[in-house]
């Protein structure tokens, strides 16, 4: 007899073999049909950056998911933000999301793991610091700025209050309290005080 399957996919191993007896009551199908195009991925976010996401999807914006390998250094594929979950687990504290790729070049694939990355915004002109300089105490968020006098052969050290706008992977924007051109202790700050003196080899000065 001939089959026609209700949707266009690919067709993975067979699960039977030519003579094999079949039977309706079969548990497994002659085959499994996976759809790629379009292929659809599923990820959860935090409950605490909902509100930011549903403010946006509310307005109907277009909101750009981008698929990235295992350990995030391939962008596999972009897609959009297509549904949202009605429900937080309480279990994780976080919300499911679904994206749907075109997936025309095939790089999605079932079952396969990705991650997923949300974009619900762009900033320009944001001062970028590398995440381990941000320091943490009972005066808040802070690091420590390198400062040279012509008075003072040694540079030292400056704690600097500092405003955090988005950390992604190791990088994070600052809001207010750092300038372009600034160089701040990216290493050994946990041995700092306001006005330590440092000695920090050229080639590993950061800015």
């Amino acid at each position: 007899s001939h089959i026609t399957s209700p949707i266009d996919g690919r067709v993975g191993l067979r699960l039977v073999d030519p003579g094999n007896m079949v039977h309706a009551s079969d548990a497994n199908g002659l085959m499994v049909i996976a759809q790629l195009q379009p292929i659809t991925v599923v990820f959860a976010l935090p409950e605490d950056s909902i509100p930011r996401v549903m403010q946006k999807w509310h307005t109907g914006a277009n909101l750009p998911v981008e698929a990235f390998n295992r350990d995030k250094t391939q962008k596999l594929a972009t897609g959009r933000l297509a549904n949202v979950d009605n429900q937080i687990d309480p279990n994780t504290g976080t919300l499911k999301l679904k994206a749907v790729f075109d997936n025309q070049e095939n790089t999605l694939f079932p079952n396969q793991f990705v991650n997923a990355r949300l974009l619900l915004e762009t900033r320009k002109d944001q001062v970028i610091i590398p995440s381990v300089a941000i320091q943490r105490g009972s005066q808040g968020t802070f690091v420590y700025v390198v400062t040279t006098s012509t008075a003072v052969t040694t540079p030292t050290a400056s704690l600097r209050p500092v405003t955090l706008g988005l950390i992604e992977g190791n990088d994070a924007s600052i809001d207010s309290g750092l300038q372009a051109g600034d160089s701040i202790v990216i290493d050994g700050a946990d041995k700092l005080q306001d006005g330590s003196s440092v000695l920090i080899p050229p080639a590993d000065i950061k800015q």
